[in-house]
Parts: structure tokens; sequence; C-alpha cells
């Protein structure tokens, strides 16, 4: 059973996700506002957080900002709003996935699922520590130090770090990316890869403008290195 925190003001699809969920087996906690989404974070530690982007009052991107700023939970976005810009301004905010509303109780299941597995377990197969330049890489620890520091990777960013730096120098593309690291199976959205890797450059690259380690191979997808 996962404990899944649903921050979310409409009360119909609070209800309608919530009793999707319940009847999955997951316990769910349902609040309206983000600041009351906050609180109940702190106080009950929930696994996965559902957040809804139009909130009354503290909107669901600064819910996200602010539950960034201290906790690596896994937050899947569920938004009406389908444009790019909301989309990738979404993820740059922290959130690991995004889910267009309205959207089925298995379909949420299923991306939540995918979300959570990114947290305990390894993207690809590697050696157990590598050292790449001022990164130190542990998959068993699933940790990531730059110049002894730990870096505070969410779920997603790890996984896509893990998944690039088991190959270094070969190219995927955001295709290969999204069902490797997001294990999208369908035709996807790229929003996702990029906005992950935007995240990700501005906490392992000195110059994030200028990558050293996650490089772009125009036209199709990214690789890790050459250092």
């Amino acid at each position: 059973m996962t404990r899944v925190l649903l921050i979310e003001d409409d009360p119909a699809v609070r209800r309608g996700v919530s009793l999707g969920l319940r009847h999955r087996g997951h316990e769910t906690l349902l609040v309206a506002t983000g600041e009351d989404g906050l609180a109940e974070l702190i106080a009950s530690a929930p696994e996965i957080v559902l957040l809804d982007l139009m909130l009354p009052g503290m909107s669901g991107l600064e819910t996200c900002r602010r539950i960034r700023a201290f906790s690596q939970v896994p937050i899947v976005i569920l938004s009406a709003r389908d444009d790019d810009v909301d989309v990738v301004v979404g993820l740059e905010a922290g959130a690991d996935d995004y889910v267009i509303k309205p959207a089925s109780s298995e379909v949420i299941e299923a991306r939540m699922r995918a979300v959570l597995r990114r947290t305990t377990q390894p993207a690809a197969p590697g050696q157990a520590r590598t050292t790449h330049g001022d990164l130190l890489i542990d998959r068993i620890a699933l940790r990531v130090l730059k110049h002894g520091a730990q870096l505070a990777l969410a779920p997603t960013e790890l996984k896509l770090l893990l998944f690039l730096s088991a190959a270094p120098e070969q190219t995927f593309s955001r295709q290969q990316l999204l069902e490797q690291v997001w294990e999208h199976s369908f035709h996807g959205d790229y929003r996702l890869v990029d906005a992950c890797v935007m995240r990700l450059r501005g906490k392992i690259e000195d110059d994030p403008r200028d990558p050293r380690y996650i490089q772009t191979v125009r036209g199709f997808g990214y690789r890790f290195g050459p250092l």
C-alpha cells in the first residue's frame, strides 16, 4: 500500500481520484490547498504527492517549489492545463511527471508506480561507484556527490543520470530516454526529458549553459560526456 498525498481543490476530482486509488489499495491523504499540503507532507510523510496546478492561495507551482526546497518526495502534477509553457514550468519547478486531466485512475496509478520505481531501482547496470570529473556516482547507495558533497536529486533526475552515465559517450534519443527513465512506451512527450535535463544540469554542471556532463546531440537527444 502506498501513502499518497493528493493536493486538489476541486471536490469532485479529489473524490474521484481518491476512490480510484483506494480501490487499488492505496492510502490517500486529501487536502485542498498548497499550505495544507505542505503541513500534511511534514506530518504524514507520504510516499508520493499528486499535485494540482490551479490551487487557491499558494499556486501548485509554488507548492512544488517549496516541497523541493526540503524534500525529494516524488511529485506528479495533475492538471487540465496542457499548454507547453505550463507543462515545462511545472516540470522545471521540480515535478517528476505531468498527467493531463481528466485521466483515469489506471493511468494515474501507472504513472505513480513508474515514478516510485525510480526511487528504489538503479536505472542501468554499471560499476557500483564511478568517478566522472568532480562527480562520484554511487549506484548502491543511489546518491551522487560533487566535490564530496551529496546532491539533492529528485528521483527522476537521479535515474536519468544513472542511465546516461552507465554508457558514457553513447547518444540516446529523447524517445529512448522517455521509455527507459519514465517508462512511457508510447510516442511520448519530450518536454519531460528536456525539462529534467535542464534541472539536472543546474545541479551537476559548473556552467549549465556550457554543460560538461549532459551534452545535447542536436536534433536527436543526449549523451553523457566525454569528459
